[in-house]
C-alpha cells in the first residue's frame, strides 16, 4: 500500500466521460438553466432590495435565501460549463476542497434559512403580538448569521479533516467534487474514522433541522385550524415555504442516497442527473414559487413591468 501513496495535485473528474456525445447540447441547456437561475433570483432580490415596503423579516430572510442560491449555483454551473468543451476534466486539490467547501455550506445554509422561516412563520401566526419584538432586526441579523457562519464552520471542519488524509488515487466518478468520495479515496481507511464520526454529527445537526421545521409547521397547523385569518395567512406565506422545504429534502436525500449507497448498476447519467439536483432545483424552483405566490412580491414586480412597458 506504501508504494501508492502520492501527493495529489489535482483530481479527475469522469463523470462526464459518458457524456461527451452530447456536449454541445448539454452545454446549451446549463447554460440556459445557470441563465435563468441568475435571472430569477436576481429579479426577486432586487425587487425586495428597492421596495422598502418589502423591508419586513419574512422578505428580508428570503433575500438572503436567494443570495445563497447564487451562492451555491455559481460554485457548481462555471466549472461545469468549463468542463464540457475540455478534453480532460481536472480540478486542482485545493480547488476541489474549495468547490466542495461553496456547494455543501450553501446547502447546509438553505436549510437553516428554512428552519429561520419557518420559525418566522411561527411567530407570526402563533404569536402575533410578539411578532415585531421577536423578530427585530437584531435578531434576523443574528438569524442570518447563524444560517450562513454555521454551515460553513460545519463544512469546514469536515474539509480540515479531509485535508489531513493520504490519498492513492485522484479520481472521482463525479460532475463535481465531494467530500464523501475524496474521503473513499483515502490509503488507509482507518484514518478516516473521524472523518465518518463529525460526517454524521453533521447530518445529525440538520436532521434536527428538519425536526424543528416539523414542530413548527405542528404548532402553526393548530392555530390555524380555528382561525379564517391565520388559515388565509398560512396559504398565502407558508405554503411556498413548504414547497421549497419538500423540493430541498427530495434533493438532498437522493445527493445523500446517491453518495453514500452509490450503485454500480446505475448508469453514470443517471448517477449525475440526481448529483446535481440539489444544486439546480431548488435555487431555480424557490424564486419563482416565492414570486407568484408571495402577492407583494409579484405585484411588486408586474407594477414595475407595467412601469417599464409606459
Amino acid at each position: 500500500m506504501m508504494e501508492n501513496v502520492s501527493v495529489i495535485t489535482i483530481f479527475y473528474l469522469s463523470g462526464l466521460s459518458e457524456s461527451m456525445n452530447y456536449r454541445s447540447v448539454l452545454f446549451f441547456l446549463s447554460l440556459l438553466c445557470y441563465c435563468v437561475i441568475l435571472l430569477v433570483n436576481i429579479i426577486l432580490i432586487v425587487t425586495i432590495i428597492l421596495d422598502k415596503n418589502l423591508h419586513e423579516p419574512m422578505y428580508i430572510l428570503l433575500c438572503a435565501f436567494c443570495m445563497n442560491g447564487l451562492y451555491g449555483s455559481t460554485g457548481f454551473f462555471p466549472k461545469f460549463l468549463w468542463d464540457l468543451f475540455s478534453p480532460v476534466h481536472v480540478i486542482s486539490y485545493s480547488g476541489c476542497l474549495l468547490q466542495v467547501q461553496v456547494l455543501y455550506s450553501s446547502a447546509g445554509s438553505d436549510l437553516s434559512f428554512l428552519a429561520v422561516m419557518a420559525y418566522d412563520r411561527y411567530v407570526a401566526i402563533c404569536q402575533p403580538l410578539q411578532y415585531h419584538s421577536i423578530m427585530s432586526k437584531n435578531n434576523i441579523i443574528k438569524l442570518m448569521c447563524f444560517s450562513w457562519f454555521t454551515p460553513f464552520c460545519l463544512v469546514g471542519i469536515n474539509m480540515s479533516l479531509t485535508s489531513r488524509l493520504k490519498l492513492c488515487s485522484p479520481y472521482i466518478a463525479r460532475l463535481f467534487c465531494v467530500n464523501w468520495i475524496i474521503v473513499t479515496l483515502a490509503c488507509f481507511p482507518a484514518e478516516t474514522m473521524v472523518n465518518n464520526i463529525v460526517a454524521y454529527i453533521t447530518i445529525l445537526i440538520y436532521v434536527f433541522h428538519g425536526v424543528f421545521i416539523v414542530w413548527s409547521y405542528i404548532y402553526i397547523l393548530r392555530t390555524c385550524v380555528n382561525s379564517i385569518e391565520n388559515r388565509a395567512k398560512f396559504m398565502q406565506t407558508c405554503v411556498p415555504h413548504l414547497f421549497s422545504l419538500i423540493t430541498f429534502i427530495f434533493t438532498i436525500l437522493f445527493d445523500l442516497m446517491n453518495t453514500r449507497f452509490d450503485s454500480e448498476k446505475l448508469p453514470q447519467s443517471l448517477k449525475n442527473f440526481v448529483a446535481i439536483e440539489f444544486l439546480v432545483i431548488p435555487p431555480l424552483m424557490n424564486p419563482l414559487i416565492y414570486g407568484f405566490k408571495l402577492t407583494k412580491i409579484r405585484n411588486r414586480f408586474l407594477g414595475y413591468m407595467t412601469f417599464r412597458m409606459k
